[in-house]
């Protein structure tokens, strides 16, 4: 019997070769009708007998292509119309915008091979691509995601693409940035001043003998500019750190191919798997301290490219202009954001020759426009899981799927590491990386990130959740929209954002840690332990809080929170100890100002912060005064541990709080570090090795989670915030955590850092309208 099929497919399936796949598959199974992209999804109409189109449907879902994601896949059975033959139809732009964007996707093996074959019409052409690979997220205008939609429609298409577009049975049937050396984006090297110093392939060798002999090159990319410089010239290296203004912060590395990378480093499969996968992000590995020879000096913890660290972030070429790059240059290179710190990476080749003027030696650049910037995501495998660190390129702006329907809303996020999120449905759409809003050039692409993602995706929020600091640029944004405002405690947020996630509700322990965060009682909170019962969130324990001298300056100067931490354990004589690292760090007069400071209480904030009793702990054993950037303190201490495995640990005392149950604010515990400093300074004296200190410190931290577990009573528990970038902290608390019988969550395609907050708004404030009437 011949029956008609009306099939609506949702998810990830246009730009990923979905139109061409159900084709084939029709054809394949005999069936007539039609294919069209449409702004709510993929629309298909089958006709033909019911057995086969029985098997038509179960076959989408099992064969869809490999980067293609099916959310719901909706079928109804009509009269036939007697169709003739089964056909793609022209893209309808009717209706509300249900599609999904994909994001950039690195290169396909294939167009790989085509670029390095002499007998390929596309050999050496840097913008290669086809169905299956190639930009989108950064050029895409408005959807549907057809050719005039994008910002390749500049180029007009030559005969021989027209066919290839055309062609059903080719690779790159309708893919959209379709391009070749006779109709496509070129390349061009401009000097410092701009001035053209050579054009196509020329431009490409005349940059790597720039590199070769030590020199910086800016390189157009595929989400934003890139600084590359030679990562085996220590000088060069150098030079690059000088004029960027990043003094110890560590360099990404782009290297030739996953062996060169295993030369460098420890890489396990699942780390190889996430270096080699189309979203192709920065992956934290461990170097490889044996190494001898050149690349041995790049390992080195002396090394400009990542000083002091034990992990290299390491990247595989991810379009062709990378490929043909790294196989002209043959060894590693730096390859970091093209910016000053702090601002987001440029996107214009002459807003990065003003930009950028005095950082680069010369700019390597082409004429395909970027309609948006995506940094580099950085990721690492903890826990035999991928973990998100930054989002960015090859992930935004995918959906995270939430476990309850939410209103059309808009979060924006925190202060740092921003990025901004939409919702609808089950579906929360999350911006790329957006940098912190410290700059003019910051707060535009923030604020251009909050129009971009409500018209691409066509949400009309009825409200904006924001966090509660009334000092955040975000919260200023979202007070200036003519819309209510739903405030989200901080740190009631991350742990939103893990649930999220991990798509659990009801009750659970969420353990929030990070280095600051507006607290509902107007302190600085950031060491906390908040209850959910699913609707709503408590404060179960928190450390006890010290002062921080100067506010905001002890973020960066960790011996300013030492200084606070023994002011609030010994008082004033302690400050006048010329045996502690901290003390030293300061000069007399400096030390009688923060006394004043921290007697009287002025510009000397209370904090609860685990974030900043990392960076005081850091500054007690020697290990760091001064940040220069934001973490490194922390990063020091875990780093200390170098491979010490012990199991022993400080003791971290819980007592119940005072006034608890007439303070709404007020936690049932605190959380005294005071017998862990005390102890630290004994095994100071004593000469305890500083790897074993750690140890001891970061296991007094995990054994607190699991005293306040166990009190607590809920078999859940979440980890979130910015001290769970700590892999030692998160491995062995969730190993803990396991052994003492409890489930334990923690992030995996979201950062655990701020990265994270306007997905945990977006789900917090879902969570809170449940329990409120209709």
């Amino acid at each position: 019997m011949t029956s008609r099929a009306h099939i609506a497919i949702r998810g990830v399936v246009q730009g990923v070769g979905f139109r061409p796949f159900i084709y084939r598959l029709a054809q394949d199974l005999g069936l007539t009708g039609w294919v069209m992209n449409t702004p709510q999804g993929v629309f298909v109409e089958t006709e033909g007998e019911q057995e086969a189109i029985d098997r038509f449907i179960l076959r989408v879902g099992a064969e869809k292509p490999p980067l293609a994601s099916i959310q719901s896949l909706e079928s109804s059975f009509l009269d036939p119309v007697g169709f003739s033959t089964f056909d793609i139809r022209e893209s309808s732009s009717e209706g509300e915008i249900r599609a999904l964007v994909l994001p950039d996707i690195a290169s396909c093996p294939e167009c790989v091979a085509e670029v390095f074959d002499p007998r390929n019409r596309r050999h050496r052409y840097p913008f290669t691509n086809c169905t299956n690979c190639g930009p989108r997220f950064t050029i895409i205008e408005s959807l549907p995601y057809d050719r005039p939609n994008i910002s390749m429609k500049i180029f007009s298409m030559c005969d021989k693409c027209r066919k290839e577009y055309d062609n059903p049975a080719d690779r790159r049937f309708h893919a959209q940035p379709i391009a070749c050396p006779q109709c496509g984006p070129q390349l061009a090297l401009w000097d410092a001043q701009g001035a053209v110093r050579a054009g196509r392939d020329e431009a490409l060798l005349e940059a790597v003998r720039i590199l070769r002999n030590g020199g910086i090159i800016a390189l157009k990319g595929l989400g934003g500019f890139q600084l590359l410089v030679d990562a085996g010239n220590a000088d060069a290296v150098a030079l690059l750190r000088r004029r960027k203004r990043r003094e110890e912060k560590p360099f990404a590395l782009m290297v030739p191919d996953a062996g060169v990378a295993a030369a460098l480093c420890e890489v396990s499969p699942l780390e190889k798997r996430l270096l080699q996968s189309p979203e192709s992000p920065i992956v934290l590995l461990r170097k490889r301290p044996e190494m001898d020879g050149a690349l041995g000096g790049i390992c080195s913890l002396n090394s400009p490219v990542a000083p002091r660290n034990p992990n290299l972030g390491i990247m595989l070429p991810y379009t062709p202009l990378h490929h043909l790059l790294m196989h002209e240059i043959g060894t590693p290179i730096v390859a970091t954001s093209g910016n000053l710190s702090d601002e987001p990476i440029c996107i214009d080749e002459l807003q990065a020759l003003d930009r950028l003027r005095g950082i680069a030696d010369a700019f390597l650049v082409h004429n395909r426009p970027i309609v948006r910037h995506a940094d580099d995501s950085i990721a690492r495998v903890l826990l035999g899981r991928e973990l998100v660190l930054r989002r960015a390129r090859g992930y935004s702006p995918l959906p995270i799927r939430t476990e309850y329907d939410t209103p059309e809303l808009l979060a924006v996020g925190a202060h740092l590491k921003s990025v901004v999120a939409v919702a609808r449905g089950r579906d929360a759409f999350i911006s790329q990386h957006l940098g912190d809003l410290d700059t003019p050039q910051s707060l535009d692409a923030f604020g251009a990130a909050v129009r971009d993602l409500q018209s691409m995706f066509a949400i009309r929020p009825a409200a904006v959740a924001a966090d509660m600091h009334p000092d955040y640029h975000s919260t200023r944004l979202a007070h200036s929209i003519a819309l209510p405002v739903l405030p989200v405690q901080h740190h009631a947020a991350h742990i939103a954002s893990c649930m999220a996630e991990n798509s659990i509700n009801g009750a659970v322990l969420g353990v929030s840690w990070d280095g600051t965060g507006y607290g509902t009682d107007g302190t600085v909170w950031g060491g906390e332990f908040l209850r959910t019962n699913g609707e709503e969130f408590s404060r179960v324990a928190t450390f006890r809080r010290f002062r921080l001298p100067g506010g905001d300056r002890a973020a960066r100067e960790p011996r300013r929170s030492a200084l606070g931490l023994l002011y609030e354990l010994y008082g004033t004589s302690a400050l006048a100890r010329a045996d502690l690292a901290p003390v030293r760090a300061f000069t007399q007069r400096e030390t009688f100002t923060l006394i004043t400071m921290l007697e009287r209480g002025v510009n000397a904030p209370l904090t609860s912060s685990a974030g900043r009793l990392f960076d005081a702990v850091a500054s007690l054993v020697g290990l760091r005064q001064i940040s220069n950037f934001e973490g490194q303190a922390a990063m020091d201490l875990e780093f200390a541990l170098a491979g010490e495995n012990v199991a022993d640990s400080y003791r971290c005392e819980l007592f119940t709080a005072v006034g608890g149950e007439r303070d709404p604010h007020a936690p049932q515990w605190i959380a005294d570090w005071s017998g862990v400093i005390a102890d630290i300074l004994r095994d100071l004296r004593a000469g305890t090795p500083i790897r074993r200190i750690s140890a001891r410190f970061h296991n007094a931290l995990v054994e607190l989670i699991i005293d306040v577990a166990r009190r607590n009573g809920d078999g859940r528990v979440v980890l979130s915030g910015g001290c769970f970038q700590n892999a030692y902290l998160t491995e062995r608390t969730v190993q803990r955590l396991r052994e003492e019988g409890f489930l334990p969550y923690w992030h995996q395609r979201v950062p655990p850092n701020d990265g994270g907050i306007a997905l945990g708004q977006i789900y917090a404030a879902t969570l809170r309208s449940r329990r409120e009437p209709a």
